[in-house]
């Protein structure tokens, strides 16, 4: 069954997953990013978890997906901010140490979404299940609510940083 599950899956999805193992790997190493450019990845998460959460899922996702985001924004935070992350006015942009955090919600969030999918091919009727959706509105919105939150820490330290600098 497992063999048949991955012949039927779209090409697209493993273009998707090697571009996001790529994506998640670059957070390994740490790197100096513009602010615009850590949040580019956190945007498209997000966006991934909505699309999840509005593709056909029981009204109740979205719901569940919004409480789920907003507790992991704000519990998140300290769980989720990057250790030793540096902000520098002068070439406004950030230092990240390498974090394997990343590349373990991007895994998560892709496996959700295909589970969601293949279980969703497998048995339409789910579509319909408030549980399921429930569940995997919680799961999406907990997946790009600690990536999100790490994003808002790293904003967070620059508006700190650039405070100082204005005092």
């Amino acid at each position: 069954m497992f063999t048949q599950i991955v012949v039927h899956t779209p090409k697209w999805v493993w273009a998707l997953l090697i571009l996001l193992i790529a994506a998640g790997l670059a957070q390994l190493r740490a790197r100096r990013i513009s602010v615009p450019r850590a949040t580019l990845l956190p945007a498209l998460l997000l966006v991934l978890s909505m699309l999840g959460v509005i593709g056909g899922l029981h009204g109740v996702a979205l719901s569940v997906w919004a409480t789920t985001l907003a507790a992991a924004l704000v519990f998140g935070q300290g769980l989720a901010a990057p250790r030793g992350a540096s902000w520098s006015g002068a070439t406004r942009e950030l230092h990240v140490p390498g974090s394997a955090l990343p590349l373990a919600l991007i895994m998560g969030l892709f496996a959700t979404k295909y589970a969601a999918g293949v279980a969703l091919a497998m048995n339409p009727l789910l579509a319909s299940d408030a549980a399921f959706a429930a569940l995997c509105g919680a799961a999406y919105g907990s997946f790009s609510g600690l990536f999100a939150a790490r994003a808002v820490s790293l904003w967070r330290l620059t508006r700190a940083r650039n405070r100082l600098l204005t005092a």
